[in-house]
C-alpha cells in the first residue's frame, strides 16, 4: 500500500483536474452539460484511479488502476482535441494541457513498469 498523496503523478493529475475545470468553466452554456462535464469526469478519473490503486493490497492491483488512469488520459486528450476543433479552446491552451497529459502518461508508464516486475 502506498500513500497516494506523496506520489508526484497524483499531485500532477490533481493540478490537471484544476486546469480542466478552469477551461470548461469558460465554455458556452450549451456545452456545459455535455462536453464540459465529460471532460471533467475524465480528468477526475485520473487521480481517483491512482489513489484507489495505491490503496490496494497488491502491486498487480495498482498497475490495473494505473492502466485505467492512462485510459482516462487518452479519453481526456481526445475530448480536449474535440473542444479545440469546436473552437472552445485556444490552440495554446490545447498544447499546454496536452503537454500536461503526456507528462502524466510518461510518469504512469514509468510507475507501471516499476510495479509490473
Amino acid at each position: 500500500m502506498h500513500n497516494f498523496k506523496n506520489l508526484v503523478i497524483w499531485q500532477k493529475s490533481m493540478e490537471l483536474v484544476s486546469e480542466v475545470f478552469a477551461i470548461t468553466s469558460q465554455f458556452p452554456n450549451e456545452h456545459k452539460f455535455g462536453l464540459a462535464m465529460q471532460m471533467q469526469r475524465s480528468a477526475i478519473s485520473i487521480p481517483s484511479n491512482i489513489s484507489e490503486g495505491s490503496g490496494r493490497e497488491s502491486d498487480k492491483e495498482l498497475v490495473r488502476f494505473l492502466n485505467i488512469a492512462n485510459g482516462s488520459c487518452n479519453e481526456l486528450e481526445t475530448q480536449i482535441l474535440i473542444a479545440r476543433n469546436l473552437d472552445l479552446i485556444a490552440p495554446n491552451q490545447t498544447e499546454e494541457i496536452c503537454s500536461h497529459i503526456h507528462e502524466i502518461q510518461k510518469m504512469n508508464y514509468t510507475l507501471r513498469r516499476k510495479f509490473e516486475k
